[in-house]
Parts: structure tokens; C-alpha cells; sequence
């Protein structure tokens, strides 16, 4: 035991010499500390004042805290995706960052591409809480003070489809073209990515005030994210693996996944949620932020696909169709 503490202080003495410090006075300062405590490490007291509903019904509380976890979850993503992009870090034996790897490592890829869909998965499964959670009374009025804002603006979401793909994967449908045909910059590109059309008055053409409140603030945030994803998003990192890996089971499943899981499950949640609050019998209510709801989140409308190359053309025809339908049952069943 005492060897052990020697060799420990050793190990502290050499760390803190090498950048010019005095571990006498650090040691000082852990028996001065008080010990950590749970509330403290995750910030709860802060964490727990953040949840203010803007009007007195009950379920508003369910919708704000629900869009702040999935935020969370969306973090969590977005570290993921860092770390594939930079080849995940070196950490030396006694915890230093040493910076980037070199190269990524196929197993490494694997291994975040699986807790991405996880925490996406968490999120799909969760959202019945969104669905059948709050009462469709209080819904119908409190979703009124909350005008214009819309789960639209979550820049966090457009953060990862710009690190999982290419950004011509992300243009409108009708000009997608592949990804070897298009030849236009990532500002033409981002000019016609595929959310503006969801967020544009149909009648008149105009961008909606949700649409314009989103594009003030993330734009150039947005376009600089996806200059730097540009070479190391998650299908560059996956091209840039020997071919041998490419052709392994292991990848190309979690990839299809996260594919289903951002592009089918996670917007047809929604769609699905709408559909229970915002149909009636007398005709579908607008969303909150004016987005064209119906028509943006199908995903067999989008056919909004990050990674094309790894499904049969039966399968990109085919693109969410079974589950809208059955959506588009209970909505019939609704208005009947």
C-alpha cells in the first residue's frame, strides 16, 4: 500500500515539474477542497432552473422538458460525430490529451456510429411521451403562446445531417443529383438544402418569420460547420477506410441505421405526434412555426437519404412508405 502511494506521488511530482509548477502547493489545495458531490458534478440547482413554462397549463412543462432532453441527446450526437471526424483522441496513461489520431480506426467508427443510433433510438422510442403524454386540449392552446418557434430550429439536428453527409445529399429533391454530378459550391448547395422548402409559405412563396428567425441566427454557423465537415463528415471518414473495410457487415449496418433512424424514424415520430394534435375533423391546424408540416416531415416525400450508395433502388423507392401509411391510416381514422 505504501509503495503504491509513493509510486503515485512520484507520478505527481514528475507531472507537475515538467510544466514548471509546485506540487506542494496543489497537494495544499486538495486537503483545503471540499469533496465533489453529485449535485455539484452535473450543475442540478442550474440544471433545474431551466424549465419555465411561458403559460400555467400542466402539459407545457412535459413539452419544454422533452425538446430539452432530446437537445441533450443531440449533444451527445454531435460528440459522437466529432470524434469520427477527427479519428478520435489520444489520451496518454496518465489522462493527457495528446490531440487527434492520425487515421481513423474501423472499429473505432463502428463502435460511435452504434452509440449515435442509440441515443436515436432513446429518442424515437421515448417520443410516445410526445405522442400520447399531454392532453390534446391543453396542447391545442398553450402551443399558441409559443408562436412562432418550431422544433424547425433546431440547429443542433441540422449540425448532424451536415456531419453524417455529404451536403448535396441534403439539397431539395428535385435538384438532388448525385453525389459525382454535382459540381455546385457548398454555398449553392446550401442555398437549396432541403429544410427551406419545409419552412416556405406554400400560396405565396415567402419564407416563413420561423424560417427567417433560423437563418439570422445559424446560417453562417451552419455553412462554416459544413466547410469543415466538407472532407471528414461520416461518409468521407467511411470512403476513406481500406476496401476491405468498407465491404465489412458491421459498418455499412450501423450507417443504414443511423440513415433510417435520423431520416425515417426520428421525423415520422413527429409526423406522427402532429397527426394526433393538429387533425381534426375540421382540417389539419398549421404548425406552430407556419412550416408545411405534412408535406416536410413524410419522409417518402423527402427521400432524404445520407447514404444511397448502401440501399437497392427497391429500397430508396420504397424510403418510409410503409410507416406513412399506416400513420396516414390513424389520421383518416381521425377525421372519419
Amino acid at each position: 500500500m505504501k509503495d503504491d502511494i509513493e509510486a503515485q506521488l512520484q507520478k505527481l511530482f514528475s507531472k507537475y515539474e515538467s510544466m514548471g509548477q509546485d506540487v506542494n502547493s496543489y497537494l495544499d489545495g486538495l486537503l483545503l477542497s471540499n469533496y465533489l458531490t453529485y449535485w455539484e458534478y452535473v450543475h442540478l440547482d442550474t440544471l433545474l432552473t431551466l424549465q419555465t413554462p411561458k403559460t400555467d397549463f400542466p402539459d407545457e412543462m412535459l413539452f419544454r422538458m422533452y425538446h430539452q432532453i432530446t437537445e441533450l441527446y443531440f449533444k451527445l450526437s454531435l460528440h459522437e460525430l466529432e470524434q469520427i471526424a477527427h479519428n478520435g483522441k489520444q489520451i496518454s496513461n496518465a489522462g493527457k490529451d495528446e490531440g487527434w489520431k492520425d487515421e481513423i480506426d474501423p472499429v473505432f467508427m463502428v463502435e460511435r456510429l452504434r452509440r449515435i443510433n442509440s441515443y436515436f433510438e432513446a429518442l424515437t422510442t421515448s417520443f410516445d411521451i410526445m405522442i400520447q403524454g399531454m392532453e390534446k386540449e391543453q396542447f391545442s392552446r398553450f402551443r399558441m403562446a409559443l408562436l412562432p418557434a418550431s422544433g424547425f430550429q433546431s440547429a443542433q439536428y441540422r449540425m448532424i445531417e451536415i456531419a453524417s453527409t455529404d451536403l448535396s445529399q441534403l439539397v431539395g429533391k428535385d435538384s438532388r443529383v448525385s453525389r459525382k454530378e454535382d459540381g455546385r459550391s457548398l454555398e449553392q448547395q446550401f442555398d437549396e438544402i432541403y429544410w427551406k422548402q419545409g419552412a416556405t409559405e406554400i400560396e405565396s412563396g415567402q419564407k416563413t418569420l420561423t424560417l427567417k428567425q433560423f437563418e439570422k441566427k445559424y446560417s453562417k454557423l451552419l455553412l462554416e460547420l459544413a466547410h469543415r465537415y466538407q472532407s471528414c463528415n461520416v461518409w468521407q471518414k467511411y470512403k476513406s477506410l481500406p476496401d476491405e473495410a468498407q465491404s465489412e457487415s458491421l459498418i455499412k449496418k450501423e450507417m443504414r441505421q443511423l440513415d433510417v433512424n435520423v431520416n425515417i424514424n426520428w421525423p415520422l415520430a413527429h409526423y406522427k405526434s402532429a397527426v394526433r394534435y393538429l387533425v381534426s375533423k375540421d382540417g389539419d391546424a398549421p404548425a406552430t412555426g407556419g412550416t408545411n408540416w405534412q408535406q416536410y416531415l413524410p419522409p417518402r416525400f423527402q427521400k432524404r437519404i445520407f447514404y444511397p450508395e448502401l440501399w437497392s433502388e427497391e429500397e430508396i423507392d420504397n424510403w418510409g412508405k410503409g410507416w406513412v401509411e399506416s400513420v396516414l391510416a390513424d389520421k383518416i381514422e381521425i377525421r372519419g
